[in-house]
This record gives structure tokens, C-alpha cells and sequence, in this order.
């Protein structure tokens, strides 16, 4: 055996040690990149080694996990009215910027809101 030759712990299990770590930093550069995350929110790739050994101390046992957390995505939010639509009907319609029809000022017409019928209650 050559003593001269360094390896990492890392390169051990044929290398499967190292692609774990790298499964976990991918998954957080696409958790970085997502735009439906908040983009300080800090990230983390966590790497457990435990390592045992037998009676004799000549052989370890080394088991080797990676874990990533990541941000969550960011909610999405809107706003609702509780209203009747003509017939007395309740319902609750989505509150937008503008009268529906309208013309914006970068030229885009307003659409009708949202509208989400509630059940009467007995």
C-alpha cells in the first residue's frame, strides 16, 4: 500500500460520499434560483459522519449522510370581499386595481375579478 497517496474521507465508498454533498449543494443552488423563495433567506447543506469502531479498534465503520434545508416558498397572498351577487347570492369576489374593462396606462384592459360562490348555510 502506498502511504504516499492522500485520498479525502469524502472520496471514500467509491466517490458516493462526495456525490451525496454535491446532490445536497444542487439542490440548494436550485432553491437559490427559484424565484418563488425569498432570496436572503439562508440555505444549508449539513454532512453527519459517525464513525465506530469493533472490539479490536481495527476496523471503522464509517456512515456518511448530507442534508440540505432550504428556504420555503414565499406564500402568495390576495385579497377577498364578501359580497351578493344580484340575486342575493353570497359569494366572495377577488379585489382588483381596477374597475374591470378598464384601460391601464401601460395599455392592458382590466379583466372581471375572481368570483368564488358561497353556500348557503342552513
Amino acid at each position: 500500500m502506498d502511504t504516499d497517496v492522500r485520498s479525502s474521507l469524502l472520496q471514500m465508498a467509491k466517490g458516493a460520499i462526495q456525490e451525496r454533498v454535491d446532490y445536497e449543494v444542487t439542490r440548494v443552488v436550485d432553491n437559490l434560483l427559484d424565484m418563488n423563495t425569498e432570496a436572503k433567506a439562508k440555505r444549508k447543506v449539513t454532512l453527519n459522519i459517525i464513525m465506530t469502531t469493533d472490539d479490536d479498534r481495527r476496523v471503522v465503520k464509517v456512515e456518511a449522510s448530507a442534508k440540505s434545508t432550504l428556504a420555503p416558498v414565499t406564500p402568495i397572498g390576495t385579497s377577498l370581499v364578501i359580497t351578493a351577487d344580484k340575486n342575493g347570492e353570497m359569494m366572495l369576489a377577488e379585489i382588483i386595481p381596477q374597475v374591470p374593462g378598464q384601460i391601464s396606462m401601460t395599455g392592458d384592459e382590466q379583466e372581471a375579478p375572481k368570483i368564488l360562490k358561497i353556500a348557503a348555510q342552513n
